[in-house]
């Protein structure tokens, strides 16, 4: 089920239903000039790259607050659709048509509103004297007609759809069902569109809380369709694989009525906040031919991305058809998007908050053509991303499988199951890091308005990826093929970021590279200690407590206990090797719990 359309900057995994990021507005920036770079000499001082450090964990934390609301709803979304589905050919069905509506949105015209429409939504509202209220009219009802005629040509053609993301190994009972949810989740596309754009106009009056907590009305009625299906479907109907009409309709109208509700509940907020809209046919000579013109390169980088998802999608579903024919445990696309779905957590509630708050600053620095502040300021934001990734990322590894049977190891889905699917998490958890970071680097591109540079990056992502997964893929069998693929995406995750640093280091005129490698190196140590001696805890605690049960309370009792301990050691590692982001972060914290048991008392 999605709640939020794709983040076409998160380049590289194919992203399923609950991995959605709602992007945070761009401010307007001129486009590139190298002469700026080389005016802007000056030093950034150290004290300034403190202060807007600062500036960043002060707003993220509130940014935060809003992000775990909706991902704790999107997880138990996710949980109930588990306990519905399984993981099977039919839970495989469901996740495909889906998320087609979710990606194919992107393609059409996602990219080019998140990226591009926005920034210029913004620089019209300050240059127009009516605030932008004409040119935001144009875009919507441009976007909206597009977005209304693509979602009609694509329920017609979702047979054809099917066959293109699906695995040819697939039977024709296999392939109606996957048409049939298609059909009913293909008009997602309007929704999501309508979805970004008002939460867009919002952004840029300064409302921000309304787009951030409508997912959260998605997540409800998922939740609430999946346990209509399962009080009169049970867990046996997906096992079997034979559903009835009337359960693939409460299944499909379910999942798109929250989509829906979802972008209509934000009308009464426009009003509110003084826009109402009119339809506007008068697109020529308004502005909209520039931006169009500068979303060329995310419309590429969006088309690369999805051709690597096509490729994907059909061997992930492909792995879930061997798997049932060996009689193994079952493990396809579900499998993968579950896994992904842990992975992309702490990068939603951590990375995005921060970048969302960096955006705003990041952007009128640009404007005034101070480079190398901008450069500062990446460099701030990737340290400080990365003091929090990394110890979470050595949790997860430790404990993917346990996490995935407390969460998924329920009704239709067996054990077995989740965990497979934790083993896969804890194999993307290796390229958390370069993921989270090459997300910062491309809003530095944004910031100057390069779409360029993030395209030929993606190129390079899909190819190593793919020239990874997919020989794996054909060397293994199980559920070791997917596991391929996640690996896969972890030597394209880490190729990303190289070389995006590297690109972006030259047009801002440097990222504090030094500084920051230094810190990464730091992190990693601590983050490597800890995983060490969090494996030791586990095999003590398996041994001598657990004893390998798989009930619920001895794997929480694993998890907290893990949690704490990898927490520790890398906190006790950040101060003895001096990792200042950490140390600030801390303080942080410790100031805030201070001040509330001082206000309490």
């Amino acid at each position: 089920m999605s709640d939020r359309p794709i983040d076409p900057g998160a380049v590289g995994s194919p992203q399923g239903p609950a991995e959605q990021e709602f992007e945070p507005t761009l401010e307007p920036v001129p486009p590139t000039d190298t002469a700026l770079v080389a005016a802007d000499n000056t030093a950034v001082s150290e004290e300034e790259t403190r202060a807007s450090t600062r500036g960043l964990i002060g707003s993220s934390a509130v940014m935060a607050t809003g992000t775990v609301i909706s991902r704790v709803t999107g997880v138990l979304r996710d949980v109930a659709m588990t306990a519905a589905l399984g993981f099977y050919l039919v839970s495989d069905a469901y996740s495909l048509g889906n998320t087609m509506p979710n990606v194919l949105y992107v393609l059409i015209i996602g990219g080019a509103l998140n990226a591009v429409f926005i920034p210029q939504l913004v620089r019209h509202m300050k240059d127009d004297s009516d605030s932008g209220a004409a040119y935001a009219d144009r875009l919507i009802t441009l976007a909206g007609l597009v977005l209304l005629l693509f979602s009609i040509a694509a329920v017609i053609a979702a047979p054809l759809l099917v066959d293109l993301y699906a695995t040819s190994a697939y039977g024709e009972s296999q392939r109606e069902l996957a048409s049939a949810f298609a059909r009913l989740c293909l008009p997602q596309i309007f929704f999501y569109g309508i979805y970004a754009l008002f939460g867009q106009v919002l952004n840029s009056r300064g409302v921000f809380g309304p787009p951030m907590f409508a997912p959260i009305l998605n997540n409800i009625i998922a939740i609430a369709t999946f346990l209509l299906f399962l009080s009169i479907a049970g867990t046996a109907a997906a096992a079997d694989g034979n559903l009835t009409p009337d359960q693939v309709a409460i299944l499909g109208i379910g999942t798109t009525l929250g989509v829906a509700l979802q972008a209509l509940i934000l009308i009464p907020f426009l009003l509110k906040a003084g826009y109402r809209w009119r339809p506007r046919f008068d697109w020529k000579g308004a502005g909209l031919g520039k931006a169009g013109h500068l979303a060329v390169w995310t419309l590429l980088l969006v088309v690369v991305n999805q051709a690597g998802y096509i490729a994907i999608t059909r061997l992930a579903t492909l792995a879930n058809v061997n798997a049932a024919e060996a009689g193994t445990t079952a493990a396809g696309l579900t499998t993968y998007q579950k896994a992904h779905l842990i992975f992309m957590l702490p990068h939603s509630v951590i990375t995005v908050s921060i970048v969302t708050a960096l955006l705003p600053a990041l952007s009128r620095i640009a404007y005034e053509g101070r480079y190398r502040q901008v450069g500062a300021d990446v460099g701030g934001a990737m340290r400080l991303v990365a003091a929090l990734i990394v110890p979470i990322a050595a949790v997860l590894m430790v404990t993917g499988p346990t996490i995935a049977r407390l969460l998924f190891g329920y009704g239709a889905a067996t054990v077995q199951q989740a965990e497979l699917t934790g083993a896969i998490t804890s194999i993307f958890m290796l390229g958390l890091l370069p993921f989270t970071l090459f997300y910062v680097l491309f809003r530095g591109f944004y910031a100057i308005e390069d779409t360029r540079t993030p395209f030929i990056v993606s190129v390079v992502m899909n190819v190593v990826a793919l020239g990874v997964a997919i020989p794996l893929f054909y060397s293994v069998s199980g559920g070791a093929q997917i596991g391929a693929l996640a690996l896969g995406y972890v030597f394209g995750f880490w190729a990303t970021f190289i070389l995006s640093w590297i690109l972006l280091s030259r047009r801002l005129g440097g990222l504090e590279s030094w500084t920051t490698i230094r810190a990464l190196i730091r992190m990693l140590l601590a983050g490597f200690i800890a995983l060490c001696v969090m494996v030791g805890v586990q095999a003590l605690l398996t041994t001598y407590v657990t004893q390998g049960s798989t009930d619920v309370l001895p794997a929480l009792l694993i998890v907290v206990v893990l949690t704490l301990v990898g927490s520790g050691i890398y906190l006790a590692g950040a101060w003895a090797m001096r990792i200042s982001e950490v140390n600030e972060v801390v303080d942080m914290v410790r100031r805030r719990v201070f001040r509330r048991s001082v206000t309490t008392t």
